[in-house]
């Protein structure tokens, strides 16, 4: 769209789904729901003022210390050169050139994973790492902060990738409402965080979902400290946070002390129940795993957890688990143990029933949709092997060359000495943000495309003006929607931004690489052949779509791709005969006991689900820290999404803290008062939510705010992630551990 001084209005496609957007003389002006959304989300009202802020970066920047010494400490401190465009690009392509000439490819990190932007060309992750693997490749990263934990352990039970099993293999909702009696929901099913999805969600439809299951009268049931993670009408169980594993092992001693287990399931589905037995009933250890054991670990009592075992065993019960479960120690054995306690119920394969993860995690999930592929960016191929848990980046920053276990590989972390990171922001997703700070002065240079100054930016060497999906052109689809949609260029490019191809087409031709990266095409180039063989394929699956100039002027289309299928394309035919459709496990069975985890000998992940206390939880509080913090996702963003313009509503920051009222009127604590949340890794400020919708003992504050700078012994605007902990949630999955954190709270002088 170049008729930049007139005004008109168009839609557009973004995480937070479809919107209308009206612009005029260059501005983003207003925003409006799209009108084929049931739950429009929110979130897009803070568009204009976020596309527009005063904390965009205008051109590009070097930090003084590393432009004139390349020096490393004063990151996070320093001030930034803005020069021209040709001489940034010289000097960045030439400190890219000497670190893979010097010390080799695996010496650079591309830092970009997960959280597939809408626009399917302009998706930073593929650039980056498209350049990268044109100049001879890069230490990749496995996983994400929001499910890496799960994408270790759960192919090992169900022997399948856990995002295939996620998004493509689990019940839909027609089936849960249809069928389902009970729901037990470990973690919730929170609408608000399904306002989200990778790629974009159009029909926001988890909130109706769940209001239509509740009309027809089935029981559902929030397990978990917020009574805020599930609508209204579900009923609440308020276990402490870390302790869903004791629960579910005492749910599955009552099914199995009370004649409630499905043995002939078990001998025909499953592997390995023989050896984990013995533990259940406590002839291993001589600890029974008792309604009555578990009752002080996860706080509900022992006939609560009978009653509930055993309406599971008489009802069509389907187990859902948030991905929240598997942020925090030991993370593996609540995702690992709702598949044995659905598998004893002897369910899994029958519509409505059994156990699927991360409902209401993002707004995809659930959606039955035939698949249609196509329109991605070749990444190309990357030379280079090496690749980290996500979230052991600090330790590899710190630890070049240290052994480290993952998944059954022992191998040394890799000597980092440039980090080039686009379409993402570690300080926001990363534990004990004080601790990365120290370890982001290792490697010598970091080089971020960036629209906004964040703190990654901030913590830059070369910082490159990115645009944003308002200011280019794209194709808005997602394998998770059923929606199509031209994403027009709104606005000119705020400033000198530039789209990350023009960026990466300029050094990779600086560097020798230029035909390599590009193929000497253009962005528009790249639009036209990748829609083109999108709709080469949408025509062979019997599927008509308009050629580009006709979604141009159309906008956005509805693919007839929705299905009312149930969701049972991997268990299903599985259940009605495993010998022919055995699952790709070793022993083709669902492994309760798996030979190959118990082979690698990890004490924090046996070869079957075990109750193995988080290092920091209620169960180990003091006077010092006696308070469980948790972190959600937060509500009015994704991520840390448009923190600068939100950081601006008045009374926005700091964040908000949820506090029972029984520990506010502990410390005289008021809804409003402005507070200190702190612990020995860090503090931060927040302000007081006072709710009898949380447990005692727990303190819930969202993630998003931006972290500030180092050296004020405090994070202003209320970054929780100040205060979580850093360690791995077990040898197997490494993944991030958020929801291990004790901490304490007291109100703060204004």
């Amino acid at each position: 769209m170049d008729d930049t001084a007139a005004r008109f209005t168009r839609i557009t496609s973004s995480h937070w789904g479809a919107f209308e957007v009206d612009v005029e003389n260059d501005r983003i002006v207003a925003t409006r729901p799209f009108s084929g959304d049931t739950h429009p989300s929110r979130i897009p009202d803070i568009i204009p003022q976020a596309v527009h802020h005063r904390s965009r970066v205008a051109r590009p920047s070097i930090r003084r210390g590393w432009l004139d010494t390349r020096e490393r400490s004063g990151r996070g401190t320093d001030d930034f050169v803005e020069l021209p465009w040709d001489e940034t690009l010289d000097i960045a392509a030439a400190e890219i050139d000497r670190i893979r000439k010097t010390h080799g490819n695996e010496a650079i990190f591309g830092g970009s994973y997960g959280w597939s932007s809408a626009g399917r060309f302009h998706h930073a992750q593929s650039q980056v790492h498209r350049f990268l693997n044109s100049i001879g490749g890069y230490v990749a990263s496995f996983g994400s902060y929001s499910t890496g934990c799960a994408q270790s352990i759960m192919p090992h039970v169900f022997g399948i990738d856990f995002l295939s099993l996620l998004y493509q293999h689990q019940e839909g909702w027609h089936s849960i409402h249809d069928h389902t009696e009970t729901l037990v929901m470990f973690g919730g099913i929170n609408p608000k965080n399904a306002q989200v999805s990778m790629g974009g969600v159009t029909d926001h439809d988890t909130a109706s979902w769940m209001q239509r299951c509740l009309a027809k009268g089935m029981y559902c049931l929030n397990v978990g400290p917020q009574r805020s993670d599930a609508p209204e009408g579900c009923d609440w169980l308020p276990v402490r946070p870390g302790s869903d594993t004791a629960l579910m092992l005492a749910l599955a001693y009552v099914l199995e002390s009370e004649g409630l287990t499905d043995h002939a399931f078990l001998d025909r589905y499953t592997e390995g129940f023989a050896r984990f037995r013995p533990y259940l009933m406590g002839e291993s250890d001589g600890t029974p795993k008792t309604p009555e054991w578990a009752a002080p670990l996860c706080g509900a009592e022992p006939d609560t957890i009978r009653d509930l075992a055993r309406r599971m065993a008489r009802t069509r019960t389907l187990i859902t688990v948030a991905w929240s479960l598997q942020r925090g120690e030991h993370g593996e054995q609540p995702y690992w143990m709702s598949a044995v306690l659905a598998a004893m119920l002897g369910q899994i394969g029958r519509p409505g029933s059994g156990v699927g993860y991360g409902y209401g995690a993002i707004g995809g999930v659930g959606k039955t949709l035939d698949a249609m592929s196509g329109m991605t960016f070749s990444q190309l191929s990357n030379p280079v092997q090496t690749r980290i848990p996500v979230a052991r980046i600090a330790d590899m920053l710190r630890n070049p060359g240290q052994l480290y276990d993952f998944n059954g590989q022992c191998t040394p972390y890799p000597d980092i000495r440039l980090i080039y990171w686009a379409g993402g922001n570690p300080y926001h997703h990363h534990q004990d943000l004080n601790a990365l700070h120290e370890a982001w002065q290792q490697p010598e240079t970091i080089i971020v495309n960036e629209p906004w100054w964040t703190a990654t930016a901030k913590r830059a060497d070369i910082v490159f003006p990115a645009t944003t999906p308002y200011e280019r052109e794209d194709i808005g689809r997602s394998s998770l929607d059923d929606h199509l949609f031209h994403m027009p260029r709104l606005v000119s490019p705020v400033g000198e931004a530039r789209d990350d191809y023009a960026i990466f087409a300029a050094l990779a031709e600086r560097v020798g690489e230029g035909e390599v990266f590009s193929e000497g095409r253009s962005a528009d180039d790249w639009i036209e052949i990748l829609y083109a063989d999108f709709r080469e394929r949408a025509v062979a699956q019997g599927i008509d779509i308009p050629d580009l100039d006709g979604l141009r002027q159309q906008n956005w289309i509805k693919l007839p791709i929705r299905s009312e299928r149930i969701g049972h394309s991997y268990f299903g035919p599985f259940r009605a005969d495993p010998a022919r459709a055995p699952l790709g496990t070793p022993s083709g069975r669902i492994e309760i006991f798996s030979e190959t985890i118990d082979g690698f000998g990890y004490e924090d992940c046996p070869g079957h689900p075990v109750w193995l206390p988080p290092s920091e939880w209620l169960g180990s509080a003091n006077a010092e820290t006696p308070l469980h913090l948790v972190s959600p996702q937060p509500g009015d963003k994704l991520h840390s999404q448009l923190e600068s313009a939100l950081a601006d509503v008045p009374g926005a920051r700091p964040a908000p803290l949820v506090i029972h009222p029984d520990d506010a009127a502990l410390r005289q604590i008021e809804s409003g008062d402005l507070l200190r949340v702190f612990n020995a890794r860090g503090a931060c400020r927040a302000r007081a939510q006072v709710s009898q919708d949380i447990r005692p003992g727990v303190v819930a504050l969202p993630t998003g705010a931006w972290y500030s700078d180092p050296g004020g012994n405090i994070d202003l605007d209320g970054n929780p992630n100040v205060l979580t902990k850093d360690v791995g949630t077990s040898k197997l999955g490494q993944g991030c551990s958020a929801h291990t954190a004790l901490v304490e709270v007291a109100r703060l002088d204004p």
